[in-house]
């Protein structure tokens, strides 16, 4: 009852690694004999019997003895037949019938066992089902196999529903066999050592074996000592088995921690198995047929446990115990020990046995009665039993639930009454005079619906109240309140206020929900069974002698690593931080890979990958670099150059790489991937990778399989070459490396390692480093895959005839289906999978419905999912279906999941066994026409193409994706068509990136001009595009569209200017107090229309967005995406014989423009434009990522730049400052596609080269100065001193390349 300690004992926990699961169902050893027809009639009891012709003596199977077999009083679900088997037998089934020739008959029934005909426990299929389905007619037989066969001397038969139109009537029959059972009853101060001789021909493993029965939650089962205090032990600890391995060395963490229980509820005076095996490190348990798997930390071994082995406590003889724990205190059943029957050694009273203080070899305890409140509603009234002095009332109570009412008085005046109630899990006193009215309130204890027992003691004397919880006195609370304590005061346990007739409570605080025992007044124990009978007081739905908790998160369905709560009722699963969602935090967050990022219109970045879905591997992050087919970059914690000097065979240098994934997370995202590779830089000099006398490897690299490979980047895997051998260019012709040249000066053998299957690179060996003046430096970078083969694979169906069959789909307790489909077709079968009468498909139902059907044998349920358009529109749409033991749910695209709750004490198992039908049926019909993508069950994705490939009517591969993926280009980018995917061409637009999303910007010094001539781009004679023309100078425009986006601080300035042939232009322009002004002059023979814009000054170093569009005689101006006018033209409609557009200074001033058109043009624009886009052109990306010769010319300094926000991420950009001092030139004089260097450029190199040759020179000096440092080697991590010494490296590569391969740039 009370809580576990922090600090338990010098014990270190097992390492599980498996998961509960059912173990396998024992052999029944053809136990299948009739038990019940043989018995005498006084081993039939009941609650009730109809008439003498009707009791239960005559309910044996197929009898047609009396009326025909046992028929209750009343047809309730209070009534039950019970039946004395005689002594403790196996029962492996039992059956059932009506009664003869009549309309009386069960059609379900619950089963319960007893040992004593006390205490009973209810029999569960599937952990989970209370019922057993029954007759639908009087003479039929219907017989149900028990898995697992449960040993019991007592069967109860419960009816719950039977024939409307008849009455309760049930002839039974139970089989099985003759159980075996020897029995050691310790009293908590006792214990069993048994010694024996330890074979010179050691087990391969220990096993033990027993079964328990107790009523104490703590105790110890059996312990084994092992030296230096090493040892094994089993114990129950607040009703749960902990299997604990102590050590001295190694630090002791809480026996309470996640995941290390095994068991739940066990001190429920059932009998319950254990099966421990023990071989080496590996240690499997079993309890009640669940098993797990742990390895024991450490090195201990069965093989290093003493020859002894003591049960029920720890008993050393000359040894120091190391801790005191608690003895158990209940009774063993059966304990084996490798074969030897323990309990039958002890009887013989053999030497090899030890037995300390009192026991005995019988199991014949006094069983208590416990009682099940099943619903909110339910209630148990007991009058008042005079005392002489107050009053009293004690109980013990165990439930899940936070909240509820336990006891209430009833006076007969109507006075105030008592209440004490459970409130977020404290006991809560007080009085209240009318429902729903508590005054006085106190609480008491904390965290009581644990599941565990525990003692309340009510005691009143006059006006004084104390409530005790588990005879803690700390936790005890009084209270001075006017109570009636005559006789006359009734005692309601649980109930609702006010008292309802029904299973559930119309207010808001509802009944207790749980098992009560030991209930006392005035110092005197209740009879339940007397209430049973209705001798005394009254109840409603109760499960008396019975206690029917359930501990529902254990095992915990909640997976990868949920917190699992619950009430009484059910289980809830908390997946907070977890990276998954759903009711049993089955569903992955994240995405499993760069490509499916990708398709959300996802930027480069760092993500989280799941690369299995709900499969069992954790997320991890990795960037993202989102190209036409994105990579995923996994990074190292080796990634610095590293230099080895004094290295050899004997004292090798050897480098471990961690990376931010696990290895098994590395290998699914590998397997995903179209194609990796990982580039391993290899500096040496005066060093050999291979020896040159014998071809011996001297250094070498660890693939993930932990295989050396002495192949390097840029060459086959059984080349065993470097780059320059597989192409010939190796400085000495003789070897195949440049490095085995064992040249005096630094060469390399630099290379990319493109075989995924060996990668990722784990480890680095050095060996030939230790010759004089010998040494090699070398650089992993990170692992890069490209591609996700698997989002992309798909099959396409043509006839409803045709499929793809797979394996059977195994997700009996959590199962999900993802996949995308494209179709024009109004109706079809995604997927089917059948069992015996379980089955899961999925299907469009009609254009705008899909559907999850399923069936785990609690009948055919549906989940729909109704769209507002069809879906039958040749688009990819994301189908996502999951069934768990909560829920099943549908999605489709982002509309809104549908749900379906599974019922509470269903069946839960999902069993199949047909082959997976995908895009049809077993039937062939209803198939599915059309294409089927990237189909994943439970995380693993099906090679759908691999198997079209041999299937008819079903072809590898669906085109089409534009129509899905087109609108992630943005700005104009037009989507373009790939065999696996799509790509956005950005070619017409101002913008640049996957998408089309990232602006291109360039920062604009003083005096500064780009010039982008149409002209020269669209001539006449090759002219055929219709957009082309539309720019000839024989053209004439009546429309435009033009954006851009600025940032400056400069007035007045020039923004853009547009010049025609024809002496027409247009000039968007800053006035001197910051406000935007555009010009537009059409005609030659009038003055230019001008329109002044005052939004605000907006010279003031943020950044703005203009949108300017013309029809004919209209314009429309738009600013920051807020602000908007509309003017009209006087000066003309068409704009005739476009010339030029000018970004910056007009370099070519003409007579033409108007006075702040040329005041303006003349100092032109200081600052960043962006993303400028006029019509399909954008000059900018013309002028700094030149495509084609003639097309654009820049003077001064303009350099690319960042300064404009990207509108890629689809919300509106933030603002920034300009950033005085942004530098960078870009060539003037020519366009930039024939460009060559000018004498600023020729200054800046000269510049940079000298403070290169300086900082290179500081870092040799620091290096030659640090030499001792730097040459020491570390074994298994790279040198630590990563700054300075790699600079210095780097300089003396980089001045060594320069000498050998260029002497001018040397010596200048």
């Amino acid at each position: 009852m009370g809580s576990v300690p922090g600090t338990f004992l010098p014990t270190i926990l097992l390492l599980s690694v498996q998961s509960w699961g059912p173990a396998a169902a024992g052999d029944t050893h053809n136990c299948d004999e009739p038990l019940v027809s043989a018995l005498p009639p006084s081993s039939f009891s009941s609650s009730s019997e109809l008439s003498s012709g009707h009791s239960p003596g005559f309910a044996r199977l197929n009898r047609r003895d009396g009326a025909g077999g046992w028929m209750p009083l009343l047809s309730d679900k209070n009534q039950w037949l019970q039946i004395d088997l005689g002594e403790r037998v196996e029962v492996t089934a039992v059956a059932t019938q009506g009664g003869y020739g009549s309309s009386d008959w069960v059609t379900s029934y619950l089963l319960m066992f007893s040992d004593s005909g006390r205490n009973w426990k209810q029999y569960r299929r599937e952990d989970s089902i209370s019922g057993f389905p029954g007759n639908a007619n009087a003479d039929g037989v219907v017989r149900h196999r028990l898995r697992p066969p449960v040993e019991a001397r007592h069967l109860r038969f419960l009816p719950s529903a039977w024939n409307p139109n008849g009455r309760i009537g049930m002839r039974v029959e139970a089989y099985g066999c003759p159980y075996r059972s020897e029995v050691i009853d310790f009293d908590g101060k006792s214990s069993l050592l048994y010694r024996f001789v330890k074979n010179t021909r050691s087990p391969v493993k220990d096993v033990i074996s027993l079964k328990f029965k107790t009523m104490q939650n703590d105790g110890i089962l059996f312990h084994r000592e092992g030296r230096s205090g090493d040892g094994v032990t089993l114990e129950l600890v607040q009703g749960k088995l902990f299997l604990l391995v102590s050590s001295g060395d190694v630090a002791t963490p809480s026996p309470s921690g996640p995941g290390s229980a095994l068991g739940s509820l066990l001190d429920d005076q059932q009998w319950h198995s254990v099966l421990l095996e023990h071989s080496g490190q590996h240690v499997n348990l079993t309890v009640d047929g669940r098993s797990r798997q742990f390895r024991a930390w450490g090195d201990l071994s069965h093989k290093d446990l003493d020859p002894e082995i003591s049960f029920g406590g720890i008993l050393a003889p000359g040894k120091p115990v190391t801790f005191q724990r608690k003895n158990f205190d209940g009774c063993l059943e059966n304990v084996n020990f490798n074969g030897e029957d323990i309990i039958d050694l002890a009887k013989q009273d053999v030497p090899q046995v030890l037995i300390t203080g009192t026991v005995s070899f019988s199991c014949s305890r006094p069983q208590t009665m416990p009682v099940t409140f099943l619903s909110a509603g339910s209630h148990l009234a007991l009058p008042g039993i005079p005392g002489h002095d107050g009053a009293s009332v004690s109980f013990q109570f165990q439930t899940w639930n936070s909240a509820g009412l336990l006891l209430s008085s009833w006076p007969q005046q109507g006075s105030r009454r008592l209440l004490l109630t459970l409130s977020d899990g404290a006991l809560r006193l007080g009085l209240s005079s009318s429902p729903g009215q508590a005054q006085s309130d106190v609480t008491a204890g904390a965290g009581l619906n644990d599941g565990q027992w525990h003692l309340v003691s009510l005691t009143v004397k006059g006006n004084q109240l104390s409530v005790t919880v588990d005879h803690n006195q700390a936790a005890t609370i009084h209270a001075a309140l006017p109570v009636e304590t005559p006789a006359g005061v009734a005692y309601r346990f649980g109930g609702c206020l006010p008292p309802s007739s029904g299973p559930e409570c119309e207010s808001s605080l509802g009944g207790f929900q749980g098992c009560l025992r030991l209930i006392s007044i005035n110092a005197q124990e209740v009879d339940l069974i007397s209430v049973q009978q209705g001798m005394l007081g009254n109840f409603s739905n109760l499960q008396i002698d019975s206690c029917g908790i359930l501990d529902r998160c254990l095992p915990n369905h909640c997976e990868h690593g949920g917190r699992c709560s619950q009430t009484w009722t059910a289980f809830y699963c908390d997946c907070t931080s977890t990276g998954y969602a759903g009711a049993t935090c089955h569903h992955s967050l994240y995405e499993q890979s760069c490509e499916a990022y990708k398709h959300r219109g996802s930027p480069s970045g760092l993500y989280h990958i799941d690369p299995d879905g709900s499969g069992p591997l954790e997320p991890f992050p990795a960037f993202c670099n989102m190209t036409d087919v994105p990579w995923t970059v996994l990074r190292h914690n080796g990634s610095a150059f590293t230099r080895v000097k004094g290295a050899d065979w004997e004292s090798p240098h050897r480098a471990v790489f961690q990376y931010t994934a696990s290895p098994e997370q590395l290998l699914a995202t590998i397997g995903r991937a179209r194609h990796c590779q990982q580039e391993l830089e290899f500096h040496c000099r005066r060093f050999r990778l291979w020896d040159t006398r014998d071809g011996t490897p001297l250094s070498w690299w660890v693939g993930r399989a932990n295989e050396m490979h002495t192949y390097w980047g840029g060459s086959l895997p059984d080349a065993q070459k470097c780059p320059c051998g597989v192409v010939g260019t190796c400085i000495n012709s003789r070897y195949h490396c440049n490095c085995d040249a064992g040249w005096d000066e630094w060469t390399n053998d630099t290379g990319v390692l493109s075989y995924k299957e060996h990668l990722p690179v784990t480890q680095i060996v050095v060996t030939d480093a230790a010759r004089p003046s010998s040494e090699a430096a070398y650089s992993l970078g990170p692992l890069l895959c490209q591609g996700d083969r698997l989002f992309w694979n798909s099959a396409s169906f043509h006839t409803e005839t045709s499929y793809l069959h797979f394996p059977t789909f195994h997700g009996e307790l959590s199962a999900d289906v993802s996949f995308f489909f494209k179709t024009t077709a109004s109706s079809g079968v995604f997927l089917e999978n059948l069992g015996i009468t379980d089955f899961i498909s999925l299907e469009l139902r009609s254009p705008a419905e899909v559907t999850f059907s399923f069936d785990v044998g609690n009948g055919p349920c549906e989940v729909t999912v109704q769209a507002p358009t069809p879906l039958s529109d040749n688009r990819w749409h994301l189908v996502r279906a999951e069934r768990n033991m909560k829920e099943a749910s549908l999605q489709v695209d982002q509309l809104p999941r549908g749900t379906r709750a599974a019922p509470e004490d269903g069946h839960v198992l999902l069993q199949l066994n047909s082959q997976l039908f995908v895009g049809g049926t077993a039937t062939r019909q209803r198939g599915f026409l059309g294409c089927i993508r990237s189909l994943q069950l439970n995380g693993k994705t099906l090679d759908l193409e691999e198997r079209a490939k041999v299937t008819p009517g079903v072809e590898p591969g669906c085109p089409g994706h534009c129509s899905t993926y087109g609108h992630l280009c943005h700005n104009g980018g037009r989507c373009q068509e790939k065999p696996h995917g799509f790509s956005c061409d950005c070619e017409l637009s101002a913008f640049t990136g996957p998408f089309c999303s990232h602006d291109i910007s360039a920062y604009f010094g003083t005096g500064s001009s780009v010039t982008y001539n149409f002209h020269e781009y669209y001539p006449l004679s090759t002219n055929s595009s219709p957009q082309a023309a539309s720019f000839h100078g024989d053209m004439t425009l009546t429309r435009e569209m033009i954006t851009f986006s600025f940032q400056t601080a400069q007035t007045p300035s020039l923004l853009l200017y547009v010049d025609s042939f024809y002496k027409e232009y247009l000039s968007v322009i800053l006035a001197k107090d910051g406000s935007l002004q555009i010009r537009y002059k059409l005609d030659l023979h009038q003055e230019p229309d001008v329109f002044n814009f005052n939004f605000k000054n907006m010279a003031d170093g943020y950044l703005h967005h203009v949108k300017i569009s013309r029809e004919e005689g209209v314009v429309f101006v738009e600013v920051d995406q807020k602000a908007r006018r509309q003017v009209s033209l006087s000066s003309g409609t068409e704009f005739n014989a476009v010339k030029s557009l000018v970004l910056g200074k007009i370099l070519e001033p003409s007579g033409h423009v108007d006075a702040e058109t040329a005041r303006a043009g003349a100092r032109g624009f200081s600052g960043c434009l962006s993303a400028v886009q006029f019509e399909r052109v954008a000059p900018l990306k013309a002028a700094l990522r030149p495509g084609r010769p003639g097309l654009a010319s820049v003077r001064g300094p303009v350099a690319a730049s960042d300064c404009g926000a990207s509108p890629g991420d689809g919300a509106t950009r933030e603002r920034t400052r300009v950033r005085a001092g942004r530098s960078g030139t870009v060539d003037e004089g020519k366009p930039i596609a024939d460009a060559t260097r000018g004498d600023s450029a020729v200054i800046g190199g000269v510049i940079a080269v000298a403070v290169f040759v300086l900082l290179c020179v500081a870092a040799i000096a620091i290096r030659l100065y640090q030499q001792k440092t730097l040459y020491t080697i570390k074994e298994g991590k790279p040198p630590e001193n990563e700054g300075r010494a790699v600079a210095g490296l780097r300089c003396e590569l980089s001045l060594q390349s320069a000498v050998c391969g260029n002497q001018k740039e040397y010596f200048f």
